[in-house]
């Protein structure tokens, strides 16, 4: 599949990511509205907020991600190597010159976010353009490009925020079992209700975890592997990036500003699987594909 078909697969993908998720919230809305006896008002406030939430995630989702990081813009005399590879390379391919950043902390890892090519940001963190030689730095630029160019920056972006308003969502229902009585209904239907909306919380809450599974799902181990190889034709040099990945992954510093919304965004596993229930269920959930294996597919290209 060349770069362009991928790239129509993901705005496609995107479109119907935003449409399930708004008939989920206004469903749910639906269901708890019917349930306190509150009428059919509230649906259509779910509805407007999940649409507005909707497009603000397609149109701000990059500076959501870049405040939840807490980024800042990468100057060129402080960070030269990073901003004239990233230059070099996106001249080379005729792409538009992407914004860059970078996260003051120690750990290394970086990722690729925005709605499409003309409005691409790529962010590394400071532990990460200190340790890596400029190869090493050029391999993993050219992994970030690869999915600017492929679209897939749009649809982890997207995901990446809606995951967050799943988690409201579930708080808001979970809130609602108890502030709610069941509007005009009499005390014996009003504690019936609240058993009926505690069940819904309890599952809407449960989702967490299936929303993790979609992630994965939308933004797949094969992108990654597929990024791995574009970069590579991009800088014909898989060196470069094969011992990028070997010193990111013997890197084990957690990077303290990601969680798992955004886990997926990053070039590799940027939460290293020490916080309790991550590692306990890190097998199933796990966003990107083992390094050993990255790292023997770009050994199958030279």
């Amino acid at each position: 599949m060349t770069h362009y078909q991928l790239a129509q697969t993901n705005k496609i993908k995107s479109w119907v990511v935003i449409t399930a998720f708004t008939l989920f919230v206004g469903l749910s809305a639906y269901a708890i509205a019917y349930g306190f006896g509150y009428g059919l008002d509230m649906v259509g406030i779910a509805l407007i907020v999940s649409g507005v939430m909707s497009f603000a995630s397609y149109w701000w989702s990059d500076k959501v991600i870049l405040s939840i990081s807490k980024a800042r813009p990468a100057k060129r005399e402080e960070f030269f190597d990073f901003y004239t590879v990233t230059e070099n390379l996106a001249q080379s391919q005729g792409m538009p010159m992407p914004k860059l950043y970078v996260i003051d902390d120690s750990a290394m890892n970086a990722f690729a976010t925005g709605r499409d090519p003309d409005h691409a940001v790529v962010c590394a963190t400071t532990g990460l353009l200190q340790r890596l030689e400029r190869p090493e730095i050029e391999g993993v630029v050219a992994h970030e490009l690869s999915h600017v160019r492929n679209y897939d920056i749009r649809l982890m972006s997207i995901v990446t925020i809606l995951v967050g308003m799943i988690a409201l969502l579930s708080d808001w229902a979970l809130r609602m079992t108890f502030w709610g009585k069941g509007g005009s209904r009499d005390n014996k239907e009003g504690g019936q209700l609240q058993v009926i909306m505690f069940a819904v919380g309890l599952v809407l809450a449960l989702l967490s975890p299936l929303i993790a599974q979609l992630i994965q799902l939308a933004v797949s181990r094969k992108r990654e592997f597929l990024a791995d190889a574009s970069g590579v034709s991009i800088t014909k040099n898989p060196e470069g990036l094969m011992r990028a990945l070997v010193k990111i992954s013997q890197d084990k510093e957690p990077l303290e500003v990601a969680n798992k919304a955004t886990a997926h965004l990053y070039i590799s596993n940027p939460l290293k699987n020490v916080h309790g229930a991550v590692g306990l269920f890190a097998g199933l959930f796990q966003t990107h594909p083992p390094v050993e294996k990255r790292i023997a597919a770009l050994k199958g290209l030279v």
